[in-house]
């Protein structure tokens, strides 16, 4: 009986978001952030931890994935055990744009989203990136940013300016950087430099600072390297 009054209340969010509450004129609504669909999927993940002596529900990845795009949530999974009855409607597996994904797995397991337009937004440059260097051998480096981070030659690949990338966190865009072989990645210091004067926090030199975004928001920062601290100010991880 300890979990009757849980599994009621998740029931009752289960039932309110199920798919009737998205005819085709409500779409546009899937494709935004929704505290209370964050709230049911936590609700039933931690529902689904109860059940298994405290597993999490999520996708095997190999060990090399990005933290924040490691442990990514199996509703295929919720939805066997009961912990869910349906997908939120703004979840990539129901035609939305957010994948959702746990923060700190083994401490205190937290429902957060990956954005998933930036992911469209790195392949629609990463193909003209590896077009270029399947030419030239090399990527198109442009300004060198730190050591092993550049900015992109967008002459060089054919775009005629950078693309900028609308920040999940905040109003401003942010641009893309490259690392010396030429993977993509998007730059968050604008975010970064934000959180660290808005957030009290006790980050130091040397520590990834990324997680002060991760914790403070309902999104993860997804496809990027990581950042320190120096000087007050978020710098690429490997600054000297």
């Amino acid at each position: 009986m300890k979990y009757t009054y849980r599994t009621i209340l998740i029931a009752l969010l289960l039932l309110i978001l199920s798919g009737c509450m998205y005819p085709t004129s409500e779409l546009d609504k899937n494709q935004v952030p929704n505290e209370v669909q964050l709230e049911m999927v936590q609700a039933a993940v931690e529902h689904y931890q109860e059940q298994t002596g405290g597993l999490l529900p999520i996708r095997t990845k190999s060990n090399d994935t990005p933290i924040f795009e490691k442990y990514l949530i199996d509703f295929t999974t919720l939805k066997e055990s009961n912990s869910i009855a349906d997908v939120p409607g703004n979840a990539y597996e129901n035609g939305g744009v957010y994948q959702y994904a746990i923060l700190n797995p083994e401490t205190n397991p937290q429902v957060k989203l990956i954005d998933l337009r930036l992911t469209e937004a790195i392949r629609s440059v990463k193909i003209r990136v590896n077009a270029f260097r399947d030419k030239h051998i090399y990527p198109p480096f442009g300004e060198r940013i730190d050591d092993g981070i550049f900015e992109i030659d967008y002459d060089k690949i054919g775009i005629d300016s950078p693309p900028l990338i609308d920040s999940p966190y905040s109003d401003v865009t942010l641009p893309l950087v490259m690392d010396a072989n030429g993977e993509i990645y998007v730059d968050y210091r604008i975010d970064l430099n934000n959180a660290l004067q808005t957030y009290e926090h006790t980050y130091q030199e040397g520590d990834d600072i990324r997680f002060i975004l991760a914790e403070n928001a309902p999104f993860l920062p997804a496809y990027s390297v990581p950042y320190t601290i120096k000087n007050d100010e978020p710098v690429f991880m490997d600054t000297p």
